[in-house]
């Protein structure tokens, strides 16, 4: 029997374009010796789509997605479901390795995260799954897949930035040693984080107005429209100067996702609609003689930021509903000033119109240099 385990030094989070660090550890934990033919290491991103919600085109046939266990070839996505989009080359960690009982040998692995592709993300129509497979083969055996599941975020304009080719990237000690991975890793994580501190610091008033048929309902005020993850967003509403009185209202942090056009199935064809939307978190209130008030909503650090692929989009929005009177004018208090002590009961029933008010918002990813 042999023990094979990875770990990630750095965690199982990574920005698109840094590099991976993993140390592969091989054991034989009981008699007899054992015999490693060899043992190698790739990452790869899987592309999982509904059937019921996507149409793409049928897979090459040509290229088989099943690996005998009798080849030796190294396919880190046999078994998997769906298709490999992006892979990287595959590295060789040892060949023809041998153990005693009891003894073990650890081996390194470094690779770069391709910039060019998509992010993590699990949806109801598509899924972007990055995992790094070893691959390892007894001797007369079939080979042994270990998956270790990743999560890749990737930060818009980083495609274009190239690492500066001097030496003097930043101040260094002539006492420590770093590599070049080090010093882009570190270099990289600084101007991803330089470039959300500009885009996420700026604050500006956005008002918007809210009206139904009828009239004014309030103004809703919102101090920025682009966030990071794990930050609140924070909006006002103002119902003191409408016209039309409001009775309640609901907001809720949403995410849509959209099946591009293309790629869309048609209803006909027994598909479902190509767009879903996933609530993650929501403020409801009772606002009836309420002059102003506000709330915060949460954005999960586990959410994805917005992106587009040729095939999907996902957005990010803060979806009203709000219900108001039809009757002008309406009042549901008790008179402040009473004669003699009276039972007042308010009505029974208020006619009431409902409707939706959308609100786009723009999410980049929080990132802290490890």
């Amino acid at each position: 029997m042999i023990e094979v385990v990875a770990e990630l030094s750095r965690g199982p989070v990574f920005l698109a374009g840094e590099a991976l660090e993993c140390v592969v550890t091989v054991t034989n934990p009981l008699p007899p010796r054992e015999a490693l033919a060899w043992a190698s290491a790739q990452i790869h991103c899987q592309f999982h789509a509904s059937e019921s919600r996507v149409a793409l085109p049928p897979p090459d046939s040509s290229q088989p997605d099943v690996q005998p266990d009798s080849q030796t070839v190294f396919l880190p996505h046999r078994g998997e479901r769906g298709q490999c989009i992006l892979s990287t080359p595959p590295k060789i960690l040892f060949c023809d390795l041998r153990l005693d009982p009891g003894e073990s040998k650890s081996y390194s692995y470094s690779e770069v995260l391709p910039i060019e592709g998509p992010p993590s993300f699990r949806g109801q129509s598509v899924k972007y799954v990055y995992k790094l497979t070893i691959g390892c083969q007894r001797v007369n055996s079939p080979i042994t897949l270990l998956r270790v599941p990743l999560r890749v975020l990737v930060l818009t304009g980083l495609q274009d930035v190239r690492f500066p080719q001097d030496e003097a990237v930043a101040p260094s000690s002539p006492f420590l040693e770093e590599d070049e991975g080090g010093k882009k890793d570190s270099w990289l994580a600084e101007l991803a984080g330089e470039r959300l501190m500009a885009a996420t610091s700026c604050r500006s008033l956005h008002l918007y107005n809210i009206s139904d048929g009828r009239g004014k309902v309030g103004t809703f005020g919102i101090f920025k429209s682009v966030y990071r993850l794990g930050e609140d967003v924070v909006g006002t509403l103002n119902l003191g100067e409408g016209t039309v009185a409001c009775l309640q209202f609901s907001v809720s942090l949403q995410t849509e996702e959209r099946v591009q056009p293309e790629y869309q199935r048609r209803r006909g064809a027994g598909g479902v609609p190509s767009v879903s939307h996933v609530t993650h978190a929501r403020h409801q209130e009772s606002c009836l003689h309420t002059t102003r008030t506000s709330f915060s909503l949460p954005i999960p650090l586990s959410s994805t930021p917005g992106f587009c692929t040729a095939i999907v989009s996902l957005k990010w929005r803060l979806h009203f509903e709000f219900v108001t009177s039809r009757e002008p004018g309406l009042v549901l208090l008790p008179p402040v000033e009473q004669p003699e002590p009276t039972t007042w009961t308010g009505p029974e029933q208020v006619p009431v119109d409902t409707f939706i008010m959308i609100i786009w918002l723009h999410f980049g990813i929080i990132w802290s240099h490890r």
